[in-house]
């Protein structure tokens, strides 16, 4: 015999149940969906999506940003910065022919820790006095150490050195190139620790400040150097000291200059401290 179904009431009633259960059971999570669709719509509302930029607001927007960024030092001041505390400024005195002083001034580069200068031998060269200035303010009476003459170098030592000072690096002139860049410091006219740039204008050059002196191997370079210079340090792009500024080349009987400087490899000069000088 077979079941009876029960009524259609009964199944309804029992299937409404069953729903209403079910709802009861998803309820929180309808009303969690619910709730964060409309704070997103909210949120949407008070926050609207930022207008895309246009290419003119966008170039704009990259020119701020690239003119509000600080740009890194130029090479010359970063060069400067390294090599002024080494150099000095040597000021002589000198017997006239006729018996009165007369004053003198060049440059000079500290090279090590005793405070040891290396400068022009013209520069110092009959000098009755040596003082040099040392660009923390120190002035100091020097000697003459010792001559190279054939490179017209001299090598000087304060006698009452500042307690703090800083020895230039050396650089190697045997690997410059022309076109490398230079920077030539010392005091031209008498202003003191002036810089100028060019580059190396040739190598290996024959340079005859007077009819007794011929010099060899010299470093031509094309950054402005005027009397005061002599003495100076010609420094690479690395801040190290490639060379002694000797002189400067003019055909005419004018002593200013022209375009072409000397400088004796510091190889060269530094023989004047003896044969490991560094």
């Amino acid at each position: 015999m077979s079941e009876s179904k029960p009524p259609p009431k009964i199944r309804l009633r029992a299937q409404t149940q069953q729903m209403t259960a079910f709802a009861k059971k998803i309820a929180p999570f309808v009303a969690t969906a619910l709730v964060t669709i409309l704070i997103l719509a909210l949120f949407n509302v008070f926050n609207p999506a930022p207008k895309p930029l246009s290419n003119k607001e966008l170039n704009d927007r990259i020119f701020q940003a690239m003119a509000s960024a600080t740009p890194p030092p130029a090479l010359a001041s970063r060069i400067y910065a390294q090599i002024q505390p080494s150099l000095v400024q040597v000021e002589t005195k000198i017997l006239s022919t006729d018996g009165k002083e007369e004053g003198g001034r060049g440059a000079g580069v500290i090279i090590d820790e005793n405070a040891q200068i290396l400068t022009s031998l013209h520069v110092v060269r009959d000098a009755i006095e040596i003082q040099v200035l040392f660009m923390d303010g120190t002035r100091s009476p020097a000697q003459i150490v010792t001559t190279v003459p054939e490179n017209d170098i001299a090598l000087l030592k304060a006698t009452q050195p500042p307690d703090q000072f800083v020895p230039a690096v050396m650089g190697n002139p045997d690997a410059l190139h022309i076109g490398d860049e230079v920077f030539a410091v010392g005091s031209p006219f008498g202003l003191t620790a002036s810089e100028s740039a060019g580059i190396v204008s040739g190598l290996n050059r024959i340079y005859h400040p007077n009819k007794d002196l011929r010099l060899e191997k010299m470093i031509q370079f094309d950054a402005a150097v005027n009397p005061g210079n002599s003495g100076g340090p010609l420094v690479n792009r690395y801040g190290e000291v490639v060379g002694i500024v000797t002189g400067l080349l003019n055909p005419t009987e004018q002593n200013f200059f022209v375009g072409i400087g000397f400088a004796v490899p510091i190889n060269a000069a530094a023989a004047a401290a003896g044969p490991n000088p560094f």
